[in-house]
C-alpha cells in the first residue's frame, strides 16, 4: 500500500502522513537580517561599510577636481606662450603700421605679415626690402632694448600687457659699402647713380645729404640729434653690417637721414604680404536739381 506523502516541490514542504505540515531542508529561507559586511547599526546612525567607502574613495572630492584644473590650465597656458615664441621667434609675427611714413605703399591702420624664414636663414638683405626693426637707441632718446624678463616676454610674444619696444617700417636704400648722395627736388644717388623710384615714393626729398655731417634731425622725442658730428665732413659710406632706411614719404619720415645706418642685427623681419586695409567709403556725385 503506497504511502499518503506529497512529493516536496521546490523543496519547500510536505506532509508528513499525519496532516502536519513539516519544513524540508529549508533550501528558500531568507533571512531578515541586514547583511553585517554592507551595514552596521551604531545607536540611531548608519556607517558605511568597508566596501561602501572604497567605492567613495574612487570618486574625487572638490579640492581635487579644482587642483586637477589649475593644473590643466597652467599646462594650456605654457604650452600656448610656448607655441607663440617659437612662432615669433622662427616663422612671423603680425605688424600694424601706426604713421604715414611709408605712404603711399603703406597707409595708417594698414595690418601687414613679418616674416622672418629668410633672416633666420641667412639669407642677404636686398635694397627695396621694406623691413621692420628696432630703430637706434638715438633715435629713442639713448634708450636701448631692455633685457628684464618683462620686456623680454613682451618682445617674444608680442602680448599688448607687457611691455613693447617701438618698432620702425622702412625700405632698404644703401647696402653695406654703398655710397649715398641725396639731391632736393632731384632724388636719391646710390654709388653715383639717381634710383628709379618713381613707382613707390610719394615725392622726392626736398633736403640734401651730402656727408654725414648733413645727416641730423628731430628724433622720436623731439630731441635735435647729430649723430656723426665727430666725422662731419665724411662722405655717407654705408659700413659693413649696417643699411641705410628710408621711407616712401620722404618728407614725412624719421629715417637713416635723422638717425644715421642701421646695424643689420636690429632688423626683426620683411614685411611679407599686406592682410587688412581700411577702406574709405565711395564717393558719389551729388545729384543735380532740376
Amino acid at each position: 500500500m503506497q504511502s499518503n506523502q506529497v512529493e516536496p516541490e521546490n523543496g519547500l514542504e510536505q506532509f508528513n502522513g499525519k496532516d502536519e505540515l513539516t519544513w524540508s531542508n529549508q533550501p528558500a529561507r531568507r533571512s531578515m537580517e541586514f547583511d553585517h559586511n554592507q551595514l552596521e547599526r551604531k545607536g540611531n546612525s548608519m556607517e558605511p561599510t568597508k566596501s561602501t567607502a572604497a567605492i567613495l574613495e574612487g570618486q574625487p572630492d572638490r579640492a581635487t577636481t579644482v587642483k586637477s584644473l589649475l593644473r590643466e590650465g597652467v599646462e594650456l597656458v605654457v604650452v600656448t606662450l610656448f607655441l607663440l615664441i617659437v612662432i615669433r621667434l622662427c616663422i612671423g609675427e603680425a605688424r600694424y603700421i601706426p604713421s604715414a611714413s611709408m605712404e603711399p605703399t603703406l597707409q595708417i591702420n594698414d595690418r601687414l605679415i613679418v616674416e622672418k624664414i629668410t633672416k633666420n636663414l641667412g639669407q642677404p638683405i636686398q635694397r627695396g626690402d621694406i623691413l621692420v626693426f628696432y630703430p637706434p637707441p638715438i633715435e629713442m632718446g639713448g634708450t636701448d632694448l631692455r633685457n628684464d624678463p618683462l620686456a623680454l616676454l613682451g618682445r617674444w610674444t608680442g602680448l599688448p600687457f607687457l611691455p613693447n619696444d617701438a618698432a620702425f617700417i622702412k625700405r632698404v636704400i644703401g647696402l653695406p659699402g654703398d655710397h649715398i648722395r641725396i639731391q632736393a627736388g632731384t632724388g636719391v644717388h646710390v654709388n653715383g647713380q639717381r634710383l628709379d623710384e618713381s613707382l613707390y615714393i610719394k615725392e622726392v626729398p626736398n633736403y640734401d645729404l651730402n656727408v654725414l655731417g648733413d645727416i641730423g634731425g628731430r628724433n622720436t622725442l623731439g630731441e635735435f640729434i647729430h649723430p656723426y658730428d665727430k666725422h662731419p665732413n665724411d662722405p655717407i659710406i654705408v659700413p659693413a653690417g649696417h643699411v641705410f632706411m628710408m621711407g616712401d614719404n620722404r618728407n614725412n619720415s624719421e629715417d637713416s637721414h635723422v638717425w644715421g645706418f642701421l646695424d643689420e642685427k636690429r632688423v626683426i623681419g620683411r614685411a611679407w604680404v599686406l592682410i587688412w586695409r581700411r577702406l574709405n567709403p565711395p564717393t558719389y556725385p551729388a545729384i543735380l536739381s532740376e
